[in-house]
């Protein structure tokens, strides 16, 4: 019987064998076909649920512990069985899906777990055939090879050796030259690595086109939606959204852009990429203590939030479901993924000293709150729902831990709070910039990494007009600072999700200043939702403003800016 109780790291690293899988899945598609009955065949489906949550959970390992040691030849190894052996999985699996939805007691199952089970699956017969394998498998192993890049940096800089992640803490240092000095050493490890980064992504781009084409899409855009399970909005209502952004937010942003020149005393003109870091002359949020110290007051944080949450966090450290720290090897970001043969979330992060690990203490942390909350919803593929309403349950944990940022900020904690409002409403703009810029690419398929470039400052200029950079950085200066945005390689399409999130996150932040325990137990009703309804019906559900609709952004956006007015940032 599986222990539930042991510690992440004691969990077994296991490479699934693909004949193995192959031959249980054929068994069981060769139960369901035989199954005349709801009784027999809802039987069948249940072991393949359970079966694939042991899979999932073995492939999940994998690519935890590889994160956690991109350098590792034994993981490194297992990740690359991984990136060749999922396309031939989920070519298995659609042979299931295929036998699914053709079930003679179809109608119970959609009684017994909802239609929207079978749209799910009709979705993801639609963004796949074994045809598209051979391009999915250089797919992955190409996203692996960009992960590899980042991870191996090895930046030098005032006599020590940083990664990616490391360099953080100077960029936002209250010494100009300081932070000058560390985006031009950053800049430089990206133009070392320009042409090999800019070759991945053309074969990336070119193979995916090519993937959409054998599958009868006109491009990449369209399999890209569905592969994200998106059943309720299309391309077009996400343009007349970042119109919203566009008409809406760009110019708040901009104001903010302006008063933070004059809190650190440069002229607005004269304000440089590696400026924008620093919100404060005074220094930005600084963490009150050290990863432990943290940890700790995110413990009290949550024990006093719920009951719920209390025994959540608890659980997380109990079982070493945090992974905080940077280190050598590991790679840089930072996620929360779920095992579910355990339902166990785990969080992934490094830590730099900044501000951005008590964020990681409430954002990644709403993301595996959500799990937890939702891990015995069946069937499992209701557990999470799609990553745009994923990315709600997470920046909405940003707001509501407001109250306690004294814990971890100390006198820092109402700037941190003005910080976090203006970086968040600052966000959208450059999320929609990544957006665009996608959808570009993938309309020209065979553009040239100059060509690239050349539209992604074009995007910029629109979007991010204060955005400047100086001629020691000429990476990014012609354009290729897109290349750091690592969901643009593994996660085509993803990165507006977080703007989505934020517009109807920036709603419990409203609704907690009236009334916060109303605004909890409308959220905690959000997290137990899971994944049951996709996102547009979501927010109806739950009576949440529909970020697609004419004028909701500003409907949205509007009060922030009162709040926001509400603090006196020149103390700061």
């Amino acid at each position: 019987m599986l222990d539930k109780n042991v510690k992440f790291e004691d969990i077994p690293l296991k490479v699934p064998s693909y004949k193995t899988i192959e031959k249980k899945v054929v068994q069981l598609i060769k139960e369901l076909q035989a199954a005349k009955d709801f009784k027999t065949g809802f039987a069948v489906i249940k072991r393949m649920e359970r079966f694939m949550e042991k899979i999932e959970t073995q492939i999940t390992v994998i690519s935890i512990r590889y994160s956690l040691n991109t350098v590792d030849p034994t993981i490194s190894k297992a990740q690359d069985k991984m990136d060749e052996m999922l396309p031939l999985l989920s070519n298995i699996l659609n042979q299931w899906n295929k036998v699914l939805v053709n079930v003679p007691f179809r109608k119970e199952i959609e009684e017994k777990w909802s239609s929207y089970y079978f749209v799910k699956t009709e979705n993801s017969l639609k963004a796949f055939d074994e045809k598209i394998i051979p391009e999915l498998i250089e797919i992955n192993k190409l996203s692996s090879q960009y992960d590899r890049i980042l991870g191996s940096a090895k930046i030098e800089f005032k006599g020590q050796i940083y990664n990616l992640s490391q360099m953080g803490k100077f960029s936002t240092d209250k010494d100009r030259q300081i932070r000058k000095d560390a985006s031009i050493k950053v800049d430089e490890f990206f133009a070392s690595k320009e042409k090999e980064i800019g070759d991945i992504y053309g074969q990336l781009v070119l193979l995916r086109d090519k993937a959409a084409k054998k599958l009868g899409f006109k491009d990449f855009t369209e399999l890209g939606y569905l592969s994200l399970g998106r059943v309720d909005y299309d391309a077009n209502k996400v343009a007349l959204y970042r119109k919203q952004i566009a008409e809406s937010v760009v110019p708040v942003a901009q104001k903010l852009y302006k008063k933070q020149a004059k809190r650190v005393g440069i002229p607005f003109s004269k304000m440089y990429s590696f400026d924008y870091n620093l919100s404060f002359l005074s220094g930005n949020p600084k963490p009150a203590g050290d990863t432990k110290y943290l940890v700790e007051a995110a413990t009290k944080m949550y024990d006093d939030m719920s009951k719920e949450s209390g025994e959540f966090f608890r659980f997380m450290r109990d079982h070493h479901l945090l992974d905080l720290e940077a280190r050598a090897g590991k790679a840089p970001g930072g996620y929360m993924t779920y095992l579910p043969l355990y339902q166990y979330p785990f969080i992934f992060s490094n830590f730099n000293g900044t501000e951005g690990d008590v964020n990681v203490l409430t954002h990644e942390v709403g993301h595996a709150f959500q799990g937890y909350l939702s891990g015995k919803i069946k069937p499992s593929d209701f557990r999470m729902p799609t990553l745009e309403a994923c990315e709600i349950h997470s920046m909405s944990m940003e707001f509501f831990a407001w109250p306690y940022m004294k814990d971890f900020f100390g006198k820092d904690d109402e700037k941190y709070r003005f910080s976090h409002l203006s970086d968040a409403i600052e966000f959208l703009p450059y999320g929609i910039s990544i957006d665009e810029f996608q959808h570009w690419v993938y309309a020209h398929p065979t553009a040239t990494h100059e060509e690239r470039c050349k539209v992604w400052l074009d995007i910029q200029s629109r979007y991010e007009p204060h955005k400047k950079y100086i001629k020691e950085m000429p990476c990014f200066g012609h354009g290729a600072a897109w290349m750091r945005q690592s969901h643009i390689f593994g996660s085509p399409f993803y990165y507006i999700d977080y703007t989505l999130a934020q517009v109807v996150a920036f709603q419990f932040l409203v609704e907690m200043r009236k009334d916060q325990p109303k605004a909890w137990r409308k959220y905690i009703k959000l997290c137990k939702c899971g994944g049951k309804y996709p996102f547009v019906e979501l927010l109806k559900k739950n009576h949440l403003r529909n970020p697609f609709e004419e004028g909701n952004v500003k409907k949205v956006i509007r009060p922030l800016v009162k709040v926001l007015e509400s603090f006196d940032d020149s103390k700061f």
